[in-house]
């Protein structure tokens, strides 16, 4: 779906009428795309629909199944003036026994798509007569003999009833010059194409002049689905415009159908993309590896190392110098209490093991002096060790010789980890490691449930809210980079 900019309420107005016009468009395409399918209800129930609409379409009565309902209706006139046993009755009685002779040799409902319609009429004929053939029950059910014995009213309501509806559903459809059946709603179209072709390069031209950078073809495509509608093909393919545009104008919200549809366009990409792009991390790696940048990363020889520095720092050293204090200055104190604690009870239990401790037991106070002893001696050995360690971090002197253990640390390690069995047997561990990796835990991503994700990355962003003096703008920042 397109960006949709804020309207004004003279642009809401417009963009509604446009929306209601394009689906009074769609309503007649959908009749048009259903009217030969639904010709027969329209026939039966709505013939003032037919009447108007068959000329666009093509259509007229069939001149064979016409006649014979003529020919039908000529009958009952003639009955009803001269009897059934008259001779003109039985003049037209041998007609219409001729006509359905020809009827069922011509199959007149062919043309039409109608073969089952005929199937139908001499499938109900022949229960009629009870015989098994059509063109029999035809000649027997035309004729003096058998309407007077079963009852001309009863007969001919009969075919009324239950013959006469399937022929008349029957027509003939022109063909045009190109071999295709005649259509003309493209005349009832037209009107509608020309309105949505002006309004397309109008708003075209109105996008041109807000981004000058913009070509006309840039500027059409800014509002691709508007094509559908100018489209003489695939008409019912205009509900998608016609979908945006209620959205557009607020007739229509549309927002969880865009929401599961662009779910469902992530949850169908995520897996692979997943796959993808772990898999492709942990082959640089490994190809790292393979090409020796593990050695010459444990190299301190700064030629043989390919590291671009962006702030001529070291972090590690840095953050290892923060971490420090911190711990020094912040954390130690904090927990000094939990330290003395845990030295004077070692140091009683120390006490306590002494051999002369338990002779000694029998003096009065020697319990109180103990436990003040233990605690004396556990807040001065935490206290002094505290001060070691601020001293050491304080003193210029400790920092260099630290800074000297740890450098003389890394560069021993380093020389070791050079070793040619050593680095192979490290290559070869971590490759292999990579690998099974990829084996196990890349495929457990790709079982993962896509939605259930999805659905908690939805939860995640309705979370985000203003607090209370929380600033409003910091908080719209959060919503775009959490989006």
């Amino acid at each position: 779906m397109t960006n949709v900019k804020p309207l004004t309420r003279r642009n809401l107005w417009f963009e509604r009428l446009m929306a209601i016009i394009a689906s009074v468009n769609l309503g007649l395409v959908l009749f048009d795309f259903s009217y030969i399918p639904w010709r027969d209800f329209y026939k039966r129930n709505l013939p003032i629909i037919t009447q108007r609409y068959d000329p666009v379409k093509g259509i007229e009565p069939h001149r064979e199944t016409e006649n014979y309902l003529v020919t039908v209706d000529a009958l009952i006139e003639q009955v009803s003036q001269t009897g059934l046993q008259s001779p003109q009755v039985a003049k037209e009685l041998e007609e219409l026994r001729g006509l359905s002779s020809e009827m069922i040799d011509s199959n007149p409902f062919e043309a039409a798509n109608k073969s089952g319609t005929l199937e139908k009429i001499k499938n109900r004929m022949r229960d009629r007569i009870g015989v098994k053939s059509s063109k029999q029950a035809f000649s027997t059910f035309w004729s003096q003999a058998y309407l007077s014995k079963r009852g001309w009213k009863q007969e001919i309501d009969f075919f009324n009833q239950r013959i006469r509806p399937l022929i008349i559903v029957n027509y003939y459809r022109s063909l045009g010059e190109n071999g295709e059946f005649v259509d003309n709603f493209w005349i009832i179209d037209l009107p509608f194409v020309i309105l949505f072709g002006l309004e397309l390069l109008a708003r075209s031209f109105y996008i041109q002049r807000q981004h000058p950078g913009f070509r006309l073809f840039n500027a059409i495509f800014w509002r691709w689905y508007d094509l559908f509608l100018l489209l003489p093909f695939w008409r019912p393919l205009r509900i998608i415009p016609i979908l945006i545009r209620l959205d557009h104008a607020r007739l229509l919200n549309l927002h969880p159908l865009r929401q599961q549809i662009h779910q469902g366009i992530i949850a169908n990409f995520a897996e692979e993309l997943t796959e993808i792009v772990v898999i492709r991390v942990i082959n640089q790696i490994q190809g790292s590896i393979q090409r020796g940048e593990l050695k010459r990363w444990l190299s301190q020889n700064e030629n043989l190392r390919s590291y671009i520095d962006i702030n001529n720092i070291n972090e590690v050293e840095a953050i290892g110098a923060i971490l420090v204090k911190t711990i020094v200055y912040q954390v130690l104190p904090q927990i000094q209490p939990e330290v003395t604690a845990i030295l004077q009870h070692n140091i009683e239990s120390a006490i306590k093991q002494v051999p002369i401790y338990h002779n000694l037991q029998i003096l009065p106070g020697l319990d109180a002096m103990q436990t003040q002893l233990s605690e004396q001696l556990a807040t001065q050995i935490t206290t002094n060790l505290y001060s070691a360690v601020v001293s050491a971090a304080e003193d210029p002197v400790g920092a260099k010789l630290s800074g000297q253990l740890v450098q003389r640390f890394s560069e021993a390690l380093g020389t070791e980890m050079q070793k040619k069995h050593v680095l192979s047997e490290i290559q070869n561990l971590l490759i292999d490691f990579l690998e099974e990796v990829k084996l196990n835990y890349v495929q457990r991503l790709s079982k993962e449930d896509m939605w259930k994700i999805l659905e908690q990355t939805k939860q995640l962003r309705t979370q985000v809210s203003v607090q209370p003096g929380e600033d409003k703008s910091s908080t719209m920042l959060v919503r775009r980079e959490t989006s």
